[in-house]
């Protein structure tokens, strides 16, 4: 029977992974068999990077401090050697292990849990192919961005090739007023256009009923003088 100094040992490794799991957005759970030293650091290091907290835990332990969070269902996977990644970010434990996991066959993904809830191994696997939180920023603060940066360029173009706001905007205003100036000279043109086949016809018309007057007139001319 393990004496008092033990015991109270136990109760302070299991009250320390109580509060990583109380505190933790996320976690999953792994075997880790078969790794090298080199694998391991490797992994580690990646985890570490992104601010996830990885260590290996006795399953007795983290049987109890898991039933006291309500991750019970932890129970039947909890055997063999386990490590556990946890994280306040909720994509990065997963998919780091999944994609390491992916190179390194040795690696087996035991199970997880998000928010108090163990995760299925579908769900795990889906929250391993969402994008990372820093994704996802970088992806809306491009969105917000992109009018601000069009901006920039335009003005450091403006600056790099001399041009003043101003006579950048009198142009405009000039282009405008000759835009505004053309356009009655346009339509009057289209105006132009559009009466000329009218007023042909007008002359056809008059240059017809001349020659039927002059055609009209052209026997009583030819009369013999003795006809009067």
């Amino acid at each position: 029977m393990p004496n008092e100094k033990v015991l109270e040992t136990k109760k302070a490794q299991v009250a320390e992974i109580v509060e990583a799991l109380n505190g933790a957005t996320t976690g999953v759970l792994m075997d880790y068999r078969g790794l090298t030293v080199e694998e391991d650091t490797k992994l580690r290091n990646d985890l570490r990077a992104a601010g996830v907290k990885y260590f290996v835990v006795k399953n007795t332990l983290l049987r109890l401090a898991a039933n006291q969070v309500g991750l019970e269902e932890l129970d039947s996977i909890l055997h063999g050697p386990t490590a556990l990644a946890i994280s306040e970010d909720p994509v990065a434990p997963a998919k780091i292990l999944f994609e390491f996991a992916k190179n390194n066959e040795k690696v087996e993904i035991k199970s997880g849990f998000m928010d108090g809830k163990v995760l299925s191994g579908e769900e795990l696997t889906k929250l391993a192919k969402t994008p990372s939180k820093d994704t996802l920023i970088a992806k809306i603060m491009g969105s917000l961005n992109a009018p601000v940066s069009n901006l920039a360029r335009l003005l450091s173009t403006i600056a790099g090739g001399g041009v003043e706001i101003a006579d950048l905007i009198a142009k405009k205003n000039g282009e405008a007023v000759e835009e505004t100036a053309e356009a009655p000279a346009e339509e009057a043109k289209a105006e132009e256009a559009a009466q000329a086949p009218v007023e042909e016809a007008k002359a056809e018309e008059t240059v017809e009923a001349t020659e039927q007057t002059e055609e009209a007139k052209a026997p009583e001319e030819e009369k013999p003088a003795d006809a009067e």
